[in-house]
């Protein structure tokens, strides 16, 4: 059983890259949600409710980890405009520590009060945006996704106000659990104050901590090419999952490659390249088909900001890399969610191709589709026989012959219908807990989610 290996890393940038930050005071503190399943990973599964109550409600310090919270600084492009007024404005870095593998991790926070950059903001989360997030990290790290988890959400007794839900509407305060919470937007903050030693100090930071077998000759260059792979491998691992971030700014993108900051995100409907998430995303700029577009920016982006250290000459290869990386990755994460192994040759690319296209063309429920194939091969009975039947997976039919194994033996294959997190589903788990405080439906559709997240993993 792993043990809490406090770390205070973050502290060898300097005073420079964050603010020591007070946490709010809520006048009511109920534990709502605890992963004991990510604390056991840091060796925090045995505190005690009151203990944890304590730490990420009162956010008394973790012994040996950082004194006070700090608010990172930060800068970003929000929908392509940049923006040098930005940071930390509702959240904080509470902790650092080691992983069972060894692997730096950040505990950071969502509405735990104002920072100096808040703004107009009242550095508070909705008890609905927590449940909304708690369920998006758990069907994304089901499905196979590199997320951040959500480790704690404590409603904390506030009515507050906001335009896009019923108020007043609960308050919460909620943790999440992470490699990292450098963003590019961090490294914009160095190049836009011209600050090349601060730059260096944050390159090196993130190569020795979050890549540190990357070959570091030209230490810009080889975290750029770190962040073209993860973020490439981010774009493919969002479409497998038929999921759309919705808000994908430079300061929404971690160095790491990890999906986090779950604001107004959606499972898609069907396999549809205009379906956005967010309602302010009027031009789809981060539409479901154009999440890779969205990363490969950004990239650009971070490119821009590491010319204060290195010539374009160095960074350009990295950049030209992405769209074969995104291909190769979107062929492993799509066959990965078939359940099938690539067989390494040019039917792997058919397969994909023929995927794309019969999902496309059908407009059938990816999550149905994923189900009903599991393995290569179909079931005896659904729902979409005649789906399957149609023209529109003709090509499909050929392209997953060679790939057919046996049936997957978890049980789950076996169920009516597969595990899904549509919007109506949010709606409905998160009705009972605003009329009745029920949180039955919620805690059931965590177990739900968890069992289809082993049998995904082939664990009996």
């Amino acid at each position: 059983m792993p043990v809490f290996t406090p770390e205070r890393a973050i502290l060898a940038l300097g005073d420079g890259f964050f603010d020591p930050v007070t946490p709010a005071h809520f006048p009511q503190l109920i534990l709502r949600f605890r992963n004991d399943r990510a604390a056991a990973e840091i060796g925090l599964a045995g505190l005690s409710d009151a203990d944890w109550v304590t730490h990420f409600g009162r956010f008394r310090a973790l012994p040996g980890s950082l004194d006070q919270p700090l608010a990172l600084r930060y800068h970003g492009h929000q929908f392509r405009t940049y923006n040098p007024d930005i940071g930390d404005g509702r959240g904080f870095l509470f902790a650092q520590c080691r992983d069972a593998s060894g692997r730096l991790m950040d505990l950071g926070t969502k509405g735990s009060g104002q920072t100096p950059y808040s703004r107009f903001g009242d550095g508070r989360l909705t008890l609905k945006g927590a449940v909304r997030e708690i369920l998006a990290t758990e069907m994304l790290q089901a499905l196979g996704l590199d997320t951040s988890r959500t480790f704690s959400v404590i409603e904390t007794g506030e009515a507050l106000q906001r335009s896009d839900e019923p108020s007043p509407t609960r308050g919460a305060v909620l943790v999440r659990l992470n490699h990292s919470h450098v963003r590019y937007g961090s490294f914009q903050r160095q190049a836009y104050l011209q600050d090349a030693d601060a730059m260096q100090r944050l390159v090196d930071y993130a190569l020795r901590h979050f890549a540190p077998h990357a070959d570091a000759a030209d230490p810009a260059a080889a975290l750029l090419d770190h962040a073209v792979s993860t973020g490439a491998r981010l774009a493919a691992q969002f479409m497998a999952a038929g999921f759309v971030h919705g808000v994908l700014n430079t300061d929404n993108i971690n160095i790491t490659g990890e999906s986090f900051d779950y604001g107004p995100w959606r499972f898609t409907p069907a396999w549809d390249p205009d379906f956005t998430a967010a309602y302010f995303d009027h031009h789809g700029l981060y539409s479901f088909g154009r999440q890779a577009e969205a990363l490969q920016w950004n990239a650009y982006q971070l490119a821009g900001a590491l010319r204060l250290l290195a010539p374009v000459e160095a960074l350009k290869p990295a950049l030209e890399a992405f769209p074969a990386r995104y291909r190769a990755a979107l062929t492993t994460a799509l066959l990965a969610r078939l359940g099938v192994a690539p067989l390494g040759d040019d039917r792997d690319t058919a397969l994909v191709k023929a995927i794309e296209t019969a999902l496309t063309q059908s407009r059938i429920n990816p999550d149905r589709f994923w189900f009903d194939w599991r393995g290569g091969r179909r079931r005896a009975a659904s729902p979409a026989d005649a789906t399957y039947d149609s023209e529109a997976f003709a090509a499909f039919h050929a392209a997953v012959a060679p790939y057919a194994g046996p049936a997957p033996s978890h049980p789950y294959w076996a169920d009516a219908a597969p595990c899904t997190m549509l919007i109506d589903e949010v709606e409905a788990i998160w009705a009972p807990i605003a009329a009745a405080d029920d949180w039955s439906a919620l805690t059931a559709k965590i177990a739900a989610i968890r069992r289809m997240g082993e049998a995904m993993a082939g664990r009996p």
